[in-house]
């Protein structure tokens, strides 16, 4: 009887993979163990039982299969992920704008230095607050591109401000940035690509590797030399740095892309 019974967890353990060959196997051992002891008719009778029972466990599971199948679909289409667009005021055609703001981050000088950069709205709100600069806080300036050494147009951009919007992309549930490249690897969707930026390696302030779009936009009025939180682009340096495939000397690009 134990050995009935543990066949039987099995068959009910591998029901929706391996339904036939569990119900095969009990119905071999039902016909072949109890035939010497029960006639003919009880044997039928038990073999039509089994499989009644057998029956129902696997359209139970059939059904339970189907409706998780829904649910994960259901899920991943409801799913959306948020990522900013660093130098542009808009969104892909693919995604909708959160908000256009203002890149900001802490001034390239300070030890202190907060590391990544903000997207700030065009609309803030305040809490409680005390008026007037008094040393004992953190700051937030604005940012500006420092590209004067770049061609083509990001070179005539040199020392404007950067504008920066935050996208929302929806049937997705993920959103990564890949330095080195401009498109997106095979079932990656592409959100934009651009050049890599981070601040200048003699600044005292940390910074992140940023991608900056491809044709950045500037903010109106912003093309003086203000500093704050500055963006150089990033070339390679060959050494520990394999080159090939990598080249001395280039600046990198980059790709923000999607997956569902």
């Amino acid at each position: 009887m134990g050995t009935l019974m543990l066949l039987l967890l099995v068959a009910l353990t591998q029901a929706e993979t391996n339904t036939g060959n569990c119900k095969d196997m009990l119905q071999g051992y039902l016909t072949g163990q109890l035939s010497s002891t029960l006639g003919a008719y009880q044997v039928e009778a038990l073999r039509r039982e089994f499989k009644s029972f057998t029956d129902v466990i696997e359209k139970s599971m059939k059904e339970f299969k189907e409706n998780m199948t829904s649910k994960v679909k259901t899920h991943t289409g409801n799913s959306s992920v948020v990522y900013t667009r660093w130098g542009k005021k808009t969104c892909p055609s693919n995604a909708d704008l959160v908000y256009s703001g203002y890149t900001g981050g802490s001034h390239y000088s300070h030890k202190g230095a907060a590391v990544e950069p903000l997207c700030l709205p065009r609309n803030p709100e305040w809490g409680m607050y005390t008026g007037g600069y008094d040393g004992l806080k953190n700051y937030v300036y604005g940012a500006e591109y420092k590209t004067k050494t770049f061609t083509g147009y990001i070179q005539t951009i040199h020392d404007h401000d950067v504008p920066c919007a935050v996208c929302l992309v929806r049937q997705r549930t993920v959103v990564q940035m890949f330095p080195a490249r401009k498109t997106c690897f095979k079932g990656w969707t592409l959100e934009y690509h651009g050049y890599l930026m981070a601040g200048h390696y003699t600044h005292e302030a940390g910074t992140t590797y940023t991608c900056i779009d491809s044709h950045p936009d500037t903010l109106h009025g912003g093309s003086t030399s203000k500093d704050g939180k500055v963006f150089y682009l990033v070339e390679a340096l060959c050494g520990s740095l394999k080159c090939p495939p990598y080249v001395e000397g280039r600046e990198l690009v980059c790709a923000v892309c999607s997956k569902e």
